[in-house]
């Protein structure tokens, strides 16, 4: 059980994945939660009564987090990335690892190993797929979709948002495709399917519309 002032891991994944879906822009409704943590329609009305009650969320007008929602999903948030920062730069595992792990960590952390972490790793202002940390000096920088650059235009990816994390497999694919956050890349030809083919690092990728209507680059 939680102890005093803290929450059950339920209550910090359902805030977290609100947070997330209103970062990337995505229409917060139940369908969309299911669809993200993986559980069904029921047991997501039942979770979002219980989250209303705690006064994590209202309802009145569409799914939001109230205050004491906002800080519950930033400060889980912030852990996940600082993990993950963690696990990939420190204990160098996988893209997909550190994900999967830091999902674990998330809801064990303490506010010392917290701070601790982030002293260590230099106070990071972004996870390592470019999302920023909760509470750090980021600053929001000017990007806009991967499928948006015209054939021949160059770009830096800047951004992986958390909607492709999700996608089974994407994350091995962009990180061995290399497409990561300070990564260039140039736009060699595009098809009316939506897929775009891109030079990075030496050598051609396809990247299809899904991945490339989310991908945020800088030009």
């Amino acid at each position: 059980m939680p102890a005093a002032g803290e929450h059950h891991p339920a209550f910090e994944e359902y805030c977290e994945c609100i947070f997330e879906l209103q970062e990337d822009d995505v229409d917060v409704i139940q369908a969309r939660i299911a669809e993200r943590l993986q559980v069904s329609r029921p047991a997501v009305s039942e979770m979002i009564r219980r989250l209303e009650t705690e006064g994590l969320i209202t309802t009145a007008g569409g799914i939001e987090l109230t205050v004491k929602g906002e800080a519950l999903a930033q400060q889980v948030v912030r852990r996940h990335r600082l993990a993950e920062r963690f696990l990939t730069d420190v204990l160098q595992l996988s893209w997909a690892e550190a994900h999967h792990e830091a999902g674990r960590w998330e809801h064990v952390m303490s506010d010392s190993v917290e701070a601790a972490m982030n002293r260590l790793l230099g106070e990071p202002t972004t996870c390592p797929h470019g999302n920023p940390i909760p509470g750090s000096d980021y600053i929001e920088q000017d990007v806009s979709p991967l499928s948006s650059h015209p054939v021949g235009q160059r770009f830096t990816v800047r951004r992986i948002p958390e909607e492709l994390e999700f996608a089974p497999g994407l994350l091995e694919f962009l990180e061995q495709s290399s497409l990561r956050p300070g990564c260039t890349g140039v736009v060699t030809a595009a098809s009316p399917d939506g897929t775009l083919t891109i030079e990075i690092d030496g050598r051609h990728v396809g990247v299809g519309a899904f991945a490339s209507e989310r991908i945020l680059v800088a030009s």
